[in-house]
Formats: structure tokens, C-alpha cells, sequence
């Protein structure tokens, strides 16, 4: 990385951050969940398999945008693909965060969709948070699926598998996923009593509209 600039080797250093932040929080276990920030016509990703703890800036993978070519020390991680993918199709994207956290997952086993049983659902761009369908890990296929599932959304769960969320920046990304997690633990619990009741499509828009920017530098509750 010896001709890296200054944000190049930051957003690296984010990387590693927010993988170990992303573990040590339960977010994700092991080396299961992976992260990526834009950089220009390439990405910084995390590389496949590589334990958190020990990672330097130096083991983070640059991967091409265009062709998926890859330079650094190790491979990528397995599921470069939709990272790639995802930021080629949209353009509001700077960061993805990938995980198995518990809760997300156990409804993705189930591919169910989370409906608006809490307003902050609205964070995610909509009314729900959709599942995509199942496809084997690091596949074209699952990232065909998952870049749909993201259509007008900031998170998805994937089938079986976990979920992802994307952001502007690698503090929104990861944001969100926490905010996903809480939101499939409350739809989780709510199950437990019965089919929960659910917000209207008019009353998520209303909260849309006044929510723009919350949670890093709009307003709180």
C-alpha cells in the first residue's frame, strides 16, 4: 500500500474498524460478514477469511468496479460479487455491510419479509424490508437477488443466509445494520403474541418525509 493517498489508507482502517466493531457487538461472529467502501473505480473490501483482529490496512483487497480484477495480499472476500455489484448499480451507494446477526438471519431461514411494525422501518427507503431468494454463497445468482431485493431500499435479508445494508458512507451502512437487527428482534418478539398489526404504506410515507437525514446528522426522537 506504499503509494496509497491518506483516504485510501482511512477508509481501509474504517474497514477494519467496523469489521472488528461488527463482531465484538454480536452483530456478526467469526469471519462471516464483510465490509466495503467505494474508492474511486474500485472498491476496498475486506479479504476472504482473514480473522478481524489481526487484519492491517495492507490486507484489505482493492477490486475493480469494472471487471472485478483484484489487487492485494489475499483474495477478496467470497461475496465481492454483490459488493461489486451493488455499488456498480447505484450510485447513492459509498459502503456495504454484510453479517449473520441471529435475528435477521432466523427470519431469513424463514423468507420472511419484515413488514412496517415499527416506524423506523422507514430508515430503510420503504415499507418493508424484503428477503431475497436463496442462492449458494459468492454466486452471480445471489447477487442478481440481492441488488432487486436493494431496489429503493438501504437493506435486505438474503435467504437462508443473513442481510445486508448499504449507506452513503460506512457510518450509515453500519448504522443501519444495527437498526436492522433491532427491527428483526422486535418483529421476532411480536410474533411470539401473534400476526403483529402493521403501519399503512400513507403512514410509513408520512414518516419518510419527516425522517430525512435521521440518524447521523438529522434529527432524533
Amino acid at each position: 500500500m506504499g503509494t496509497a493517498t491518506a483516504d485510501e489508507r482511512a477508509k481501509r482502517q474504517a474497514i477494519i474498524d467496523h469489521c472488528r466493531r461488527m463482531n465484538a457487538s454480536g452483530l456478526n461472529q467469526g469471519t462471516s460478514g464483510n465490509i466495503s467502501i467505494r474508492h474511486g473505480d474500485a472498491m476496498l473490501i475486506s479479504p476472504t477469511s482473514r480473522p478481524y483482529d489481526g487484519l492491517e490496512p495492507d490486507d484489505i483487497v482493492r477490486v475493480s468496479l469494472a471487471d472485478g480484477s483484484h489487487r492485494g495480499r489475499w483474495p477478496p472476500s467470497s461475496e465481492w460479487r454483490f459488493h461489486r455489484d451493488i455499488l456498480a448499480a447505484r450510485d447513492d451507494v459509498q459502503a456495504v455491510v454484510h453479517a449473520h446477526p441471529t435475528y435477521c438471519t432466523a427470519l431469513a431461514i424463514h423468507s420472511r419479509p419484515i413488514p412496517a411494525v415499527h416506524y423506523m422501518i422507514a430508515v430503510f427507503g420503504g415499507s418493508d424490508i424484503r428477503v431475497a431468494p436463496y442462492a449458494t454463497y459468492g454466486s452471480q445468482a445471489l447477487s442478481d437477488h440481492a441488488v432487486r431485493a436493494l431496489e429503493g431500499r438501504k437493506a435486505c435479508l438474503l435467504a437462508h443466509h443473513g442481510m445486508i445494508a448499504v449507506g452513503g458512507s460506512i457510518a450509515e451502512a453500519y448504522w443501519l445494520a444495527e437498526e436492522l437487527e433491532t427491527l428483526a428482534r422486535q418483529y421476532h418478539g411480536a410474533l411470539a403474541l401473534g400476526d403483529p398489526p402493521v403501519l399503512s404504506d400513507e403512514q410509513i410515507g408520512e414518516v419518510i418525509d419527516k425522517i430525512a437525514g435521521y440518524g447521523l446528522t438529522g434529527e432524533r426522537e
